[in-house]
């Protein structure tokens, strides 16, 4: 008798502490999904920003003669270079944005894949930080 009882009551802790760290699974895992959401929306609003610059960007190219007559110190090589390196640079960060957001697993249950993509979506944040930084500067003499 005293066997049986301490079997259940060995069994009974057992399953608690499984349960107390499934708990704590979930709990961490809904941290981490959370936090990559976050930084997320941190910078999903600046895509309409990077459309408007690529917009702008367009622009700029198409009257990039007639820019060039006001102010005739413009070497329009290097600005039609540039101006295309950064629209590629913008599009580049949109369209990482949009694969990460298509790809991306809020549900997974997997504590590496959700601290990986906690790692990804920072490293799209400082891509996001650096292009605006070069938009800001390249675009802002026009």
């Amino acid at each position: 008798m005293k066997k049986t009882i301490l079997a259940a009551i060995i069994a009974l802790a057992t399953l608690n502490s499984c349960q107390q760290q499934s708990n704590n699974d979930a709990s961490q895992l809904k941290n981490l999904s959370e936090e990559a959401i976050q930084v997320h929306d941190e910078i999903m609003p600046q895509i309409a920003h990077f459309d408007r610059a690529t917009l702008k960007i367009d622009s700029i190219l198409e009257n990039l003669g007639s820019i060039a007559k006001k102010d005739n110190t413009l070497d329009t090589a290097i600005v039609k270079s540039e101006l295309e390196t950064l629209k590629q640079n913008l599009e580049s960060a949109t369209d990482n944005m949009m694969t990460w957001m298509r790809d991306y697993a809020p549900d997974s249950t997997d504590v590496a894949y959700q601290k990986a993509e906690i790692e990804k979506v920072k490293a799209m944040k400082k891509q996001f930080e650096d292009v605006s930084l070069e938009s800001n500067t390249k675009l802002g003499k026009f």
